[in-house]
């Protein structure tokens, strides 16, 4: 049995004043995550206007453009939100809980995508929407259905927090000790603020630590790994089964999203080309007008726990080998920093329209300081740790969310019975 959407929920009416609206609680296309990720922080709030849509806990919000992107969010505070956001209020006779993972499913946004006009940027129909089939239950099994389901999420979020808080004392850490120069000295205390040596660099055109060095990027590389994309079937030679990272994939193997790299089959010749811990990963093709390429990656014993096959490159990556894999996290910093400071907008080049990294360029041009020896071990030995926590993390939340999207459908078509 199932029931209409317009007949459990309807769209929210109420207004909202820009003046109680915050980065924090607004909510627009661009800042509702794919994939069903939830949203981030929004990064801007409306230019005009005085009120905007309001949304209250337990209200359902969607994105209605390019509703393939399946950006969905189960609302836990009260905000505003834009008009291309679609803000479903349930009705006190069903759990808005169970109504979320009814539109949860793959065949919600297939069904919006189905009735929606435009091809560029096509935008769900908004009364074709409310014809949506809701599995039917009584309240109380919604109730136990949403529960089942909200307990995994409630696990992979705290997961999520668990890691961003791991990632900020990795960025503090990094900071204090080679962006401030506090790190610690011979007896413990902070470098640069207990009086410890400075020298004037030439080439950076500040102080760096006495005894440090400064090199490009290039000089603490040791060899590169070429992209491939093999063959999707097994056929011939091309017998070795791996998975493909992908640009796209990049920010997955980070934390911030899915990983979907597809399943490929390599020359077994070309086995040279499967990554290893300790390499990294740079997205030398691709980009947008307000992303530079370059996004990078890194390995480790644990992320390629994630895969039950060895991982490459696709040819729009490239992979490198530094000389001490101690300097893994070193090296990862710089190239972070550098990134998001908009440093590799400077070395982009075109190809039909497809914006394409100067790697060479890059590495041989951007010089940084490079800390002793000792210290770059001792940085490593603390992000170790931290990075295996993380990684086991994610991959918790990864079976986690098969585990989910398996029960999911089972527990809407009645397949499956809560006790």
């Amino acid at each position: 049995m199932s029931d209409l959407l317009k007949n459990i929920a309807n769209y929210s009416s109420d207004r909202i004043s820009l003046k109680n609206i915050s980065l924090e609680n607004y909510i627009s296309t661009e800042n509702l995550l794919q994939n069903k990720k939830g949203k981030n922080n929004a990064t801007n709030l409306p230019p005009k206007g005085e009120f905007v849509t309001k949304y209250e806990i337990g209200d359902i919000l969607v994105s209605n453009i390019r509703p393939y992107l399946k950006k969905i969010w189960y609302a836990n505070n009260i905000g505003g939100s834009s008009s291309d956001v679609l803000t479903i209020k349930v009705n006190k006779e069903n759990n808005s809980k169970f109504v979320y993972y009814a539109l949860f499913r793959d065949e919600f946004f297939d069904y919006v995508m189905a009735g929606s006009k435009g091809t560029k940027m096509p935008r769900g129909d908004k009364n074709q929407v409310m014809n949506f089939s809701v599995p039917k239950f009584d309240y109380f099994s919604q109730t136990q259905i949403s529960k089942v389901l909200s307990d995994l999420d409630t696990k992979i979020e705290l997961n999520n927090k668990i890691n961003a808080e791991l990632e900020a004392m990795a960025k503090l850490i990094y900071d204090y000790w080679f962006v401030q120069f506090d790190f610690p000295n011979e007896e413990g205390k902070p470098y640069k603020s207990s009086g410890g040596k400075m020298v004037w660099d030439e080439e950076l055109k500040r102080e760096i630590p006495e005894g440090w060095e400064v090199k490009n990027l290039s000089q603490w590389i040791d060899k590169d790994k070429s992209g491939d994309w093999g063959k999707e079937l097994r056929e011939g030679n091309y017998s070795e089964r791996v998975f493909c990272i992908r640009g796209a994939d990049l920010n997955g193997l980070n934390g911030k999203g899915e990983v979907k790299a597809p399943e490929r089959y390599i020359l077994e010749k070309n086995s040279h080309k499967i990554l290893e811990p300790h390499d990294l990963i740079v997205e030398i093709s691709g980009g947008s007008p307000i992303q530079s390429t370059g996004r990078m990656a890194y390995i480790t014993n644990e992320s390629l726990e994630r895969f039950d096959a060895p991982i490459i490159c696709s040819n729009f990556c490239k992979a490198v080998t530094l000389k001490d894999e101690k300097s893994l996290y070193n090296f990862a910093f710089e190239w972070i920093q550098a990134y998001n400071n908009g440093v590799l907008f400077g070395y982009e080049g075109k190809t039909s329209g497809i914006k394409n990294l100067l790697f060479e360029s890059f590495v041989s041009a951007y010089y940084v300081s490079v800390p002793t020896k000792q210290l770059i071990e001792k940085f490593y030995d603390f992000m170790t740790p931290l990075e295996q926590k993380k990684q086991k993390n994610l991959l918790e939340n990864q079976k986690l969310s098969e585990l989910r999207d398996w029960l999911l459908p089972m527990l809407m078509n009645g397949q499956v019975k809560v006790s």
